[in-house]
């Protein structure tokens, strides 16, 4: 059973809202964007993924929330992945500051099944990341950030441009995972509307490929300007064919 369930958390490894992708390591931008961070919600997800020659269904729940009326302002936003029969399979969770580039991380916590958690720590004072699993490190410039924070980061970003958010514009962020961070790059594509539990949702599609002549994975995100930007599909697509789909079928607007 621990064999198969390690191939499932693999398989749903990306689905708290990360993604690993190749960059080099020094390609660190310092993105300072207008951001507007949405209002607290509780999302839910059904995933349905092709992994490994394993067809698997699951679900996923993200609980964003932002407090307080003045600077500083806080935000949490924390994942749980389950696949069925498993149960609970992964939880990461960003916390942090909302500065003057944004959301600014504090930590970030990853759990997967059967393994110790991992942190990214987000040191202001020393202006550096430093990581739980390895000896790397780098300086913080401004606007970094984690792997879960990145989509509420973008999210926050489009809500306070969102006539900049044309096909072709492309955003850029420097990003922690795991034990090493790099530069994540979102290109937006053409806007589409989608089928979803919640009906028929118009969307902006943006687009995160992995570098040319690179086997990284890519990930499609699907924003919804008319639900306050969050996001109701995101789709992880590696180079062998496996993918990983989740369509929001719950949103509950905490505001």
């Amino acid at each position: 059973m621990f064999a198969t369930q390690s191939k499932i958390t693999k398989a749903l490894f990306a689905l708290g809202f990360f993604v690993t992708v190749n960059a080099m390591a020094d390609d660190h931008p310092s993105s300072n964007y207008a951001t507007n961070p949405a209002p607290s919600a509780q999302l839910h997800y059904q995933i349905k993924a092709n992994k490994f020659g394993i067809s698997l269904a699951g679900e996923a729940d993200v609980n964003w929330q932002v407090s307080g009326d003045k600077a500083p302002q806080r935000y949490l936003v924390t994942t749980e992945t389950k696949a069925a029969m498993f149960g609970k399979i992964l939880q990461a969770d960003s916390r942090g500051n909302i500065d003057s580039f944004g959301l600014a991380p504090d930590q970030y916590d990853e759990k997967p099944a059967n393994k110790t958690t991992m942190h990214a720590v987000f040191n202001r004072k020393a202006k550096s990341i430093s990581f739980s699993d390895s000896g790397n490190t780098y300086p913080i410039k401004g606007g970094e950030q984690d792997r879960t924070s990145a989509i509420w980061q973008l999210i926050a970003v489009a809500r306070a441009a969102p006539q900049q958010f044309t096909e072709g514009s492309s955003w850029e962020f420097f990003v922690a995972g795991r034990h090493d961070a790099e530069k994540w790059t979102f290109t937006v594509a053409e806007g589409i509307t989608l089928a979803t539990p919640l009906g028929n949702v118009a969307t902006v599609h943006i687009v995160k490929a992995p570098p040319p002549d690179s086997k990284g994975q890519r990930l499609d995100i699907w924003l919804a300007p008319n639900m306050e930007w969050y996001p109701v599909r995101i789709k992880f697509s590696d180079a062998d064919g496996d993918t990983i789909d989740q369509v929001l079928d719950r949103l509950k607007n905490n505001s």
